[in-house]
């Protein structure tokens, strides 16, 4: 086993300073002649009122203070110093929860979930909020990692592995099993939480009791439009609409994001724009991004990847896959796999029959209310969910 150690997030004093340089020095586009709102991206108005709050108002170090309440660790796994967060369930018999999260969020996409899910006092008895729970609630040992790549999980110079996601989840099983000792286990996750969540259950189904997604990830759109009912091509069709009017991104991030690296690792405003862009589009706030974040919660998020320096090395990782795809829409999942569907997640919410092409589906829920970053946006519907899906799953594998 390798030697796991404590981690405190503590930025260097230098740091702060050159960002708060930056932005006092940002060099703004002029005013487009008509007032378009979000139409041709990022309003103008309100990135500059984000920039000076973020300049006069938000305190890094209040929130650093904050995050550092939560359990903190790195641990060297081959060429990897994987950085990941371990919160103790209440109760007698917690159940060890994988969970993951995607581009562009980061392990702070949990924050407002996990004492829904680790604390008997504290956890969602309805669809809007917590509330008082009791002895015999369901609890959970959270693990959440900072994918590679991302905030303080640093990425090795060379990552040229053939699969990269199938290396992450290989990646991820080792933290789960053979250092932190969970025979079983179970995960949930979206975005690019989705595949690392099907692969894993793929190669080690022994090890999984039950995956939770929040979608299906993007290969499953891959399937051949020929092969499937009316009602599958009809979500397939819109779901390439969709990605025609919102997927720039992400063909720029599969083949240019050197490119696009340069300019986001030197303007902290350049990398506001490029993840409000997405935070807007994706939540379900009705134009309103406020509506789902706070203030404080977005610049945090893209703290974590501004102290750390690691947009170029997220970015890649879209390219590395699309050059080596690690699951593909002929890959299937055996292992129980519950469905929480959000309203407003990216592509709309897909036919079940669709799903059963590539998973095992027993549990399906579809949510009044949402968008893309679940956990965050409606952590009382997920975690009641969490818990609904994967209690008989526990119970059986106690019973065995």
């Amino acid at each position: 086993m390798a030697a796991l150690q404590s981690f405190k997030i503590d930025i260097a004093p230098d740091v702060l300073r050159d960002l708060e340089r930056r932005l006092r020095n940002t060099r703004w586009p002029g005013p487009l002649k008509e007032d378009v709102g979000w139409d041709h991206g990022v309003n103008l108005d309100y990135l500059r009122e984000l920039t000076d709050y973020w300049l006069n108002s938000y305190d890094w170090r209040r929130q650093e203070k904050e995050l550092n309440k939560l359990h903190h660790y790195k641990i060297s796994i081959g060429e990897y110093r994987l950085h990941f967060i371990h919160e103790r369930g209440e109760g007698p018999d917690p159940v060890p929860l994988l969970l993951l999260h995607g581009w562009p969020d980061s392990f702070y996409r949990f924050h407002r979930i996990i004492p829904m899910l680790t604390q008997t006092s504290l956890h969602a008895v309805g669809p809007d909020a917590a509330g008082p729970g009791s002895e015999n609630v369901q609890t959970f040992d959270l693990v959440i990692p900072s994918l590679p790549g991302f905030g303080f999980t640093e990425c090795p110079k060379d990552r040229t592995h053939d699969q990269p996601i199938r290396h992450d989840a290989e990646l991820l099983w080792t933290l789960m099993t053979r250092e932190l000792g969970y025979e079983r286990f179970c995960i949930a996750g979206g975005d690019g939480g989705s595949p690392l969540a099907q692969l894993m259950a793929i190669d080690h189904p022994g090890s999984v009791m039950g995956i939770y997604i929040t979608d299906l990830g993007w290969q499953a759109n891959s399937i051949d439009p020929g092969r499937v009912s009316k009602n599958e091509q009809h979500y397939l069709k819109e779901a390439g609409k969709e990605f025609m009017r919102q997927g720039a991104y992400a063909m720029l991030q599969s083949t240019r994001p050197q490119t696009l690296a340069y300019s986001l690792s030197d303007s902290p405003v350049g990398l506001a724009a490029w993840f409000l862009d997405r935070f807007h589009f994706w939540c379900d706030g009705d134009g309103n991004i406020e509506r789902s974040f706070s203030r404080d919660e977005l610049i945090t998020n893209m703290m974590i990847y501004w102290v750390t320096g690691t947009i170029g090395s997220s970015i890649r990782s879209y390219g590395l896959d699309k050059r080596s795809p690690s699951l593909t829409s002929g890959d299937y999942v055996e292992v129980p796999t519950g469905l929480g569907l959000f309203p407003k997640e990216v592509g709309g919410v897909p036919p079940r029959e669709f799903a059963e092409r590539s998973v095992n589906v027993q549990h399906w829920k579809e949510m009044p209310r949402g968008g893309h970053f679940t956990a965050w946006e409606e952590p009382g519907y997920m975690a009641a969910d969490i818990r609904d899906f994967f209690k008989n799953l526990v119970y059986e594998s106690r019973a065995i």
